[in-house]
């Protein structure tokens, strides 16, 4: 399957020199020149607002925006830091939650209530993960105590909604 040729157009712009200086230090995968940089930005903008109303084009923005970050991790794991089902879990789930958000365009009631039910269905999703992870005396995580350290407050608002609920 063959490529379509891509035509390149002449664009002429002045900017502010702060943001020609930021421009020039920006470190840009893929880019080492002014225009290369600009072409990837350009690219990326585009991106983000093809992903408005579209929750699979917003996806793959929100995971372009964490893979810095998720790259940094793997280069962390593959010194043998360790893996983290917590970070991973988080991740995920922030990715997911983006994406819905960016990729909504709710026009009645019922879509903003079925928005809002995507979104509360993934909060407790990922409430799930953590109190999973808080079954054992440590997380599968960077900071091993992460979980039991955050979880006390939700453990005694869940205690509490039982015991309301006659449990």
């Amino acid at each position: 399957m063959a490529g379509t040729a891509q035509t390149m157009e002449p664009l002429s712009a002045r900017i502010p020199s702060d943001l020609y200086l930021w421009l020039a230090q920006l470190q840009v995968d893929g880019a080492t020149t002014n225009s290369d940089k600009l072409r990837v930005l350009l690219g990326q903008l585009k991106r983000q607002h093809d992903g408005l109303g579209d929750f699979a084009a917003a996806h793959a923005w929100a995971r372009e925006l964490v893979a810095r970050l998720r790259d940094a991790l793997a280069r962390i794991e593959g010194q043998g830091s360790g893996h983290s089902e917590v970070m991973n879990l988080l991740l995920d789930q922030l990715t997911g939650s983006l994406a819905m958000v960016v990729g909504a365009s709710p026009q009645t009631p019922a879509d903003v209530a079925k928005l809002e039910d995507a979104l509360v269905r993934r909060a407790f999703s990922l409430t799930e993960g953590l109190l999973r992870q808080g079954t054992t005396t440590q997380a599968r995580a960077h900071d091993p105590d992460v979980v039991q350290r955050h979880m006390t407050t939700t453990l005694e608002l869940a205690q509490s909604i039982h015991k309301l609920q006659g449990g």
